[in-house]
């Protein structure tokens, strides 16, 4: 009788284990974009919005912009909610903008929910340069003499900069004496490229792409970890003999405070989106690759970012 009892208490445990996400049922949810409309943010909801309400939710999913102090005037409207109804995107600029000063809210200010993809960094050089390889770029970069001078946007501490910045201390470069040149977007630099008003750019591959395939730019090296299929004459950082893989990416977080119960109905919800055929299409076809981690993946993601970055704004 005892060992009866104590299988039918295991079972319920085990149902209630299973099934205890299911007491969560939201009317609604708002997916914040901390961007404008049109921009990398913004795409990523309306990616998910698309997927969630199509395949996954019986539920209205809109999506609200907060364009707003790079990504503060969402993260600070999230921040102050109850509930797991209304998340966010966020991006290393949660991080990076704490870091400069610009904001003191943190990742542990926010219920960490997951890492959907990334976009992977790349540098190039015009079609014409002399330099046509990541080593002979870093040679280059070690010499005194006439610096290259080094082209990126929209300002320094984003992931372009910190990415070279982390490949530069790899090859040992002294990064102290590397000469950045900031510019309002990645067209301004590919521009400059073209005038040669910078001889190098670190960029993410979507904004070097079309400038690639029309010629008009060579890249030396991507910092996936390894080859992407449709660029597979481009050599991965590792391959060019610096070890690093870094990873532009994008993740949801919601308010602080989160139940259990929330965080493990949008781990189920978020991956089933990430396995859905319509979002890894909208993956391809907008230059994200998938990199998906759940909530407690995200969580030791994020503490393992802002020791990084930290240590690449401090020139460690």
């Amino acid at each position: 009788m005892k060992k009866w009892i104590s299988l039918v208490s295991i079972i319920l445990v085990l149902m209630s284990c299973s099934n205890h996400d299911q007491n969560v049922h939201f009317d609604h949810i708002e997916l914040v974009a901390p961007g404008a409309v049109g921009g990398g943010a913004d795409l990523t909801a309306r990616t998910m919005q698309h997927v969630l309400q199509q395949e996954v939710m019986d539920v209205p999913v809109s999506v609200v912009n907060k364009t707003q102090s790079q990504g503060e005037e969402a993260w600070r409207y999230v921040q102050q909610l109850e509930g797991g109804n209304v998340i966010s995107g966020n991006s290393s600029l949660l991080i990076t903008n704490h870091l400069l000063g610009q904001s003191q809210l943190t990742y542990k200010n926010f219920t960490p929910l997951a890492i959907l993809a990334t976009e992977w960094e790349v540098i190039v050089v015009p079609a014409s340069s002399s330099i046509m390889t990541m080593k002979s770029l870093m040679d280059a970069l070690k010499e005194n003499h006439h610096p290259l001078k080094i082209g990126l946007s929209p300002r320094l501490g984003n992931d372009d900069h910190l990415s070279f910045v982390q490949a530069a201390q790899k090859a040992k470069v002294e990064t102290s004496r590397l000469a950045f040149y900031v510019y309002g977007s990645s067209h301004g630099v590919l521009d400059a490229l073209q005038e040669n008003e910078v001889q190098v750019a670190p960029m993410s591959l979507s904004e070097a792409k079309d400038a690639y395939e029309r010629g008009d730019v060579q890249i030396l090296g991507v910092s996936a970890p390894r080859r992407l299929a449709e660029f597979n004459d481009v050599p991965t950082w590792k391959e060019e003999g610096i070890d690093v893989v870094f990873s532009h990416w994008r993740g949801l977080m919601g308010p602080p405070n989160m139940t259990q119960e929330e965080i493990d109905y949008w781990n189920q919800a978020i991956y089933k989106m990430v396995n859905t055929k319509a979002w890894k299409q909208l993956l391809k076809e907008n230059d994200f690759y998938p990199f998906y981690k759940n909530s407690s993946g995200a969580s030791v993601f994020l503490e393992r970012q802002s020791k990084l970055y930290e240590e690449l704004m401090n020139g460690k």
